[in-house]
C-alpha cells in the first residue's frame, strides 16, 4: 500500500468509527388506542358523531335501498331494458347511475326536511340525540307509509306477532321497512308489465310477417329490434318512463 493511500484510510476510518458512535439506533413509532378523561363535554360529543358517521356511512347503501325510492325506480328500468331486448345497452353502471340521481331528484324534498327539522337543530344543540333521531326517522317514514300497501304491512304485523296498531305512529320502523320493500317491487312489476306490452306487440308482428313470407331461419329478435329503439325513440320513450316514474311517488 502506498503511502498516500494510508494517509487516505487513517482520516477515513476515524469518522467512520465516530458517526457509527454518533448514530442512534432505529426506532419505530408506536400507535395505541384507549380510553381517557375528557376536559370537556363538547370532545366526548365530537367522538360520538365521528363513530355515528362511520356507522351510518357503512351502512349507507344498505339504507339507501332499503328506505327510498331507488328500488323501484331500478327494477323498472332494468325491466324496460329486457322489454327492449338491447342485453348490456345501457350498461349496468349507467342504469344504477341514473337511479341513484333520480332517488336524490324524488327523496330531496323530504332529506331538506330531515336537515331543517332533525339535523340543523342537533348541530345548534337545541334537541337531544333521541329527539333529532325521532324527528329525522318522521319524514321518512311518512314517504314509506304513503308508498306501503295495507295487505303488505297487515303481512308483516302479523308475522311480527304485534297487536293491532291504531295508526301509522305505532307501526314499528323494522316492520314498515319490509313491508315498504314488498310493495316497491310490486309497483315496479306492474310498471314492468306495462313497459312489456308494446315491444311485445312489435315481436309478435315482425315474427308473424316473418312466417308469413317463409322465413322461419331468420331469428325474429334481429329484425324486431332496430324497430323497437325507433318506436322508443319516436314516442319519446325516455321522458315518458322516468316521468311516469317520478310521478308516481306523488
Amino acid at each position: 500500500m502506498s503511502r498516500k493511500h494510508a494517509l487516505i484510510l487513517a482520516c477515513i476510518v476515524p469518522l467512520l468509527a465516530a458517526g457509527a458512535a454518533a448514530a442512534e439506533p432505529l426506532t419505530i413509532p408506536g400507535i395505541s388506542i384507549g380510553m381517557g378523561k375528557m376536559a370537556k363535554p363538547g370532545d366526548v360529543t365530537t367522538v360520538l358523531q365521528i363513530f355515528f358517521l362511520m356507522t351510518v356511512l357503512s351502512l349507507a347503501p344498505g339504507l339507501l335501498i332499503m328506505t327510498t325510492s331507488f328500488t323501484r325506480i331500478v327494477v323498472v328500468l332494468s325491466f324496460l331494458r329486457s322489454a327492449m331486448g338491447t342485453q348490456q345497452a345501457p350498461s349496468n353502471q349507467i342504469v344504477i347511475g341514473l337511479a341513484l340521481f333520480l332517488t336524490f331528484f324524488v327523496m330531496s324534498p323530504i332529506w331538506q326536511q330531515v336537515n331543517t327539522e332533525a339535523l340543523q337543530p342537533y348541530k345548534a344543540q337545541k334537541l337531544t340525540q333521541q329527539q333529532a333521531l325521532k324527528k329525522g326517522v318522521a319524514p321518512i317514514r311518512k314517504f314509506m307509509i304513503a308508498q306501503t300497501r295495507e295487505k303488505d304491512l297487515a303481512l308483516f304485523i302479523t308475522l311480527s306477532k304485534l297487536t293491532r296498531p291504531k295508526n301509522a305512529d305505532d307501526v314499528p320502523t323494522l316492520t314498515l321497512i319490509p313491508a315498504f320493500i314488498i310493495s316497491e317491487l310490486r309497483t315496479a312489476f306492474q310498471i314492468g308489465f306495462l313497459i312489456y306490452i308494446p315491444f311485445l306487440v312489435v315481436d309478435m308482428v315482425v315474427a308473424s310477417v316473418l312466417m308469413s313470407m317463409g322465413m322461419m331461419m331468420l331469428p325474429p329478435v334481429m329484425i324486431s329490434l332496430p324497430f323497437k329503439i325507433l318506436l322508443f325513440v319516436l314516442v319519446d320513450g325516455w321522458g315518458l318512463v322516468i316521468g311516469s316514474l317520478v310521478k308516481s311517488f306523488a
